[in-house]
């Protein structure tokens, strides 16, 4: 059982929703990130996903991209990423930490050497935008192999033939993208959000966590209800790309979590 499972096991043993916040590993430097990402559990956060920047996030809007040109430019790198999670460890062994990213800096550092580097760094679970169900044999069966989560992403063009093919080898919780499109470009409606979660956890027997197009915690609520979790990464992100301090940061996190754990 990764910390992934447990951390859904206990949450539904107490009756509440999970909150899952996104921030860009390094943004705006490394030291600042890991303040942050030290004080999310404490805000609310069940689950980490920790941003790997990458010079085109094809999937990401503005908000996100700017992040990783944030943080890429601080000179956040792979490494570097795993070293903010190791660091992040010495101080909580508990958390879920997900790392969410594209293919090519894995690639680049070579998957069995990433593989052993995120274990070792206490990564729980990867998902990795632009590697379709058809390249499993890349590193999602590697990956699960070595006692990492790989979740997958569903979006409301997900139909049932493929959805099937995307949980084949999915493991620890489903994405589902409430919106078609980019990051932060629409709000999530939780009438549209319930039936496709519904028909994803009859496919996949998995949790289902709601991600895009959140960003208050009335929409944390709303969207927790209907789901097993939601995500919030690009209202997060703009506070820390808005110079807040971090006390600020994490304080507005707080609202959010408490939104989905109200649910």
């Amino acid at each position: 059982m990764t910390r992934i499972d447990a951390k859904f096991a206990d949450l539904k043993a107490a009756g509440k929703k999970a909150f899952v916040s996104y921030v860009m590993a390094g943004d705006p430097d490394f030291d600042r990130s890991l303040e942050i990402v030290r004080g999310l559990p404490s805000a609310g956060v069940d689950i980490i996903e920790l941003g790997l920047p990458f010079t085109d996030p094809m999937a990401d809007g503005p908000t996100i991209q700017l992040a990783g040109q944030r943080a890429l430019e601080a000179g956040m790198t792979l490494k570097r990423t795993l070293a903010l999670a190791s660091e992040f460890r010495k101080g909580d062994d508990t958390t879920p930490i997900v790392l969410m990213g594209y293919y090519n800096p894995i690639y680049s550092m070579g998957v069995p050497a990433f593989l052993t580097a995120a274990k070792q760094a206490g990564i729980d679970g990867l998902i990795v935008v632009d590697l379709p169900p058809e390249e499993d044999t890349e590193l999602c069966l590697p990956a699960q192999e070595a006692g990492l989560n790989f979740i997958r992403l569903a979006t409301p063009t997900t139909d049932d033939k493929r959805l099937a093919r995307v949980a084949q080898n999915t493991s620890g919780f489903v994405y589902y993208v409430s919106i078609t499109g980019i990051t932060g470009a629409a709000e999530a409606d939780a009438g549209d959000v319930s039936p496709a979660v519904a028909r994803i956890r009859e496919a996949t027997g998995l949790p289902v966590v709601v991600g895009f197009g959140v960003n208050s915690p009335e929409k944390s609520r709303a969207i927790a209800e209907v789901a097993d979790g939601v995500v919030v990464g690009s209202a997060i992100v703009s506070h820390i790309a808005a110079g807040k301090s971090t006390a600020e940061v994490l304080a507005f996190v707080k609202t959010l979590a408490d939104g989905a754990h109200s649910a």
